[in-house]
Order: structure tokens, then sequence, then C-alpha cells
């Protein structure tokens, strides 16, 4: 009798943490639509140079499915579970786009400060309806200098390494999980 007790109380106990496990496994949030997300990354351009990245400051923090990063950055974070890390390479048409080639403008040399008139130079100009525009200066010709207006990563195959850091329900947002 004392061996069937001991038995039973052994399959109990395995019952119970079972159980336990199965529920904290379903309980585990992972990246979805509707949920607030703190990120931490490094982005490095194809030849592996590091562009930029938040270790050891802030945390990216952003709503899943609202379009506040980069399509193929959230594509790649989708399903990841918080600690889990990851390297996600994003294509040119996921990223910043392709260079367009209208997004060239040849403008006098006397439009752009003296300091500027140098290849790589960043400038800063408000359109008439207010937006900011940071074109770089790609050329330098006799009397005219051509500025960018692409953004600078565009063309560019993009590669992060990532940390979920956090996962929790957004405000406001509907839960995909």
């Amino acid at each position: 009798m004392r061996g069937w007790l001991q038995i039973s109380c052994a399959l109990f106990v395995c019952a119970i943490f079972y159980s336990d496990n199965l529920n904290a496994e379903e309980n585990e949030m992972t990246v979805a639509n509707g949920k607030m997300i703190s990120l931490e990354y490094t982005l490095k351009g194809e030849d592996k140079e590091v562009i930029e990245s938040n270790k050891g400051a802030d945390p990216l923090v952003y709503l899943h499915g609202s379009s506040q990063i980069i399509p193929g950055l959230e594509k790649g974070l989708e399903g990841m579970k918080e600690g889990e890390t990851k390297e996600i390479e994003v294509a040119p048409e996921e990223g910043y786009g392709e260079v367009d080639e209208s997004a060239f403008l040849e403008v006098p040399k006397d439009n752009v400060p003296e300091e500027a008139r140098k290849v790589g130079a960043q400038l800063q100009t408000t359109t008439k309806d207010g937006n900011m525009l940071r074109p770089t200066v790609s050329e330098l010709k006799e009397e005219a200098v051509v500025l960018n207006f692409n953004h600078p990563l565009a063309g560019q195959k993009l590669v992060f390494d990532v940390k979920v850091l956090d996962i929790k329900e957004g405000e406001g947002a509907p839960s995909a999980n």
C-alpha cells in the first residue's frame, strides 16, 4: 500500500508541474501586432561596419504593427520572445528604399553655405509646408552643387543584431496573441 501511495503522490506532483509549465508557455508573450516592444539593437551595413547602436543606452520602444520602424525589421522581429536575440538582414526595399535618381537636385553653388560645399556634407532645410529635409552633398560642379535627398541608408542592405528586452500589451491596440 505504501508503494502505491508514493507512486500516486509522484504522479500528482508531476501532473501539477507539467500543467504549470504548459500554462507558463501559453502565457509567454511574443512580438506581435499591438505589443509594446523594448529592443536593443546594433545596425550594421553590408560591410558589417557599425552604423548605430543603442547598447548601453535607452532601449528602442515601439508599438509593433504600427509602422514605427522599417518594414523589414518589423517582419524579422515577429514571433520573437523576451530575451531572444537574432540577426536580421533587411533588403533595401524593406528598409529605406532603393536610391531614387529623381531625388538628386542640382542647385547653384551660392545657395549652399561655403563650409558645406564638400561631398558628404549634410545640410538641413525646411519646405514651404514646414517639413524638415536633410540632403547630402553628393557632387561638386564648377557652378553648382548636387544634393541627394534620398535617405542616407537608401539602397543599402542593413544588418540588425537585436535583442528583445521586454514585451507588453500595447495601450488601445488589439492583442494578436
